[in-house]
């Protein structure tokens, strides 16, 4: 283990929303614990408004609003409760140091106010989907939470598997380069092979950016490789990533990037819904 990774790993934040991607969520950030020496905080927000409501031509009586919002409050207090006791025996069969924190409130300020002492933030990539943050779509809400300071954060699919893969998105924008620094210094699978990938209608101003991007990766011991497309990255980004078996894509995470207002947008909004491939949201 690299003296860098003790220094730049020492706490992570998991969020145990009682999803489908939680327990995964939650190896990832176990395994990364026990990898680099950290300690983990598993933290569980119970937001009143979460509980989407109810539309339609003929809305049920009040009293039968009320009793569905109360069994739907159940099921997720039931879910994040199994979460709490998975997260425990997980770090203490790991043998890794943790604690729960279990909030209530405003779900958004809450993981605002923990990230400010992690390091890394680990979760489901539908939790923004399945338990919404009051008064907000997801790719706002995203982007309101990365550009609060949550960042750098995981965000894992349903299946959990090594990371070997990995395509950095590169625009030669300043967000981007902070994203694919701060992916590379942090050494977090230090084994993976990087594809650097920049979508620039020019092929000559395109390679120049790979070329400079990959020199860097290599100079932190990486093995790298590059692929140019003049294509609209929004539509092509998950299907390069796919074709190249990626385990992981890494972006920059921005309110003010380019990249990110392209590639949380219109089509591949919905494809997020459904991907199977993490994310590595950074700057």
């Amino acid at each position: 283990m690299s003296s860098r990774s003790k220094e730049m790993i020492k706490r992570i934040l998991v969020g145990l929303a009682g999803t489908a991607y939680t327990p995964v969520a939650i190896e990832r950030a176990v395994t990364l614990a026990q990898t680099h020496a950290a300690e983990v905080t598993g933290v569980t927000v119970l937001d009143s408004h979460r509980v989407r409501s109810l539309s339609g031509a003929a809305p049920p009586p009040r009293d039968e609003v009320e009793a569905i919002h109360g069994s739907r409050r159940t099921i997720t207090e039931t879910r994040i409760a199994q979460s709490i006791r998975d997260f425990e025996v997980a770090c203490q069969t790991a043998g890794i140091k943790f604690r729960v924190a279990e909030e209530s409130g405003d779900a958004f300020t809450s993981l605002v106010d923990l990230a400010r002492y992690h390091d890394l933030m680990v979760f489901g990539l539908r939790s923004i989907f399945d338990y919404e943050f009051h008064a907000g779509d997801p790719e706002s809400i995203l982007i309101r939470l990365v550009s609060a300071g949550v960042r750098p954060l995981v965000a894992v699919s349903e299946t959990f598997h090594s990371i070997s893969r990995v395509v950095i998105a590169y625009n030669g924008s300043m967000e981007s380069a902070k994203a694919m620094k701060q992916f590379v210094q942090m050494r977090l699978w230090p084994g993976a092979e990087l594809k650097i990938v920049t979508f620039h209608p020019s092929e000559s101003q395109a390679l120049e950016l790979l070329r400079a991007a990959e020199e860097y990766c290599r100079a932190h011991g990486f093995r790298v490789c590059h692929q140019s497309n003049p294509g609209d990255p929004k539509v092509l980004l998950l299907s390069a990533a796919t074709l190249w078996q990626a385990d992981m894509i890494v972006m920059g995470n921005s309110a003010r990037s380019v990249l990110l207002r392209k590639v949380l947008g219109d089509t591949l909004l919905a494809t997020l819904r459904d991907t199977q491939i993490p994310l590595f949201l950074s700057q």
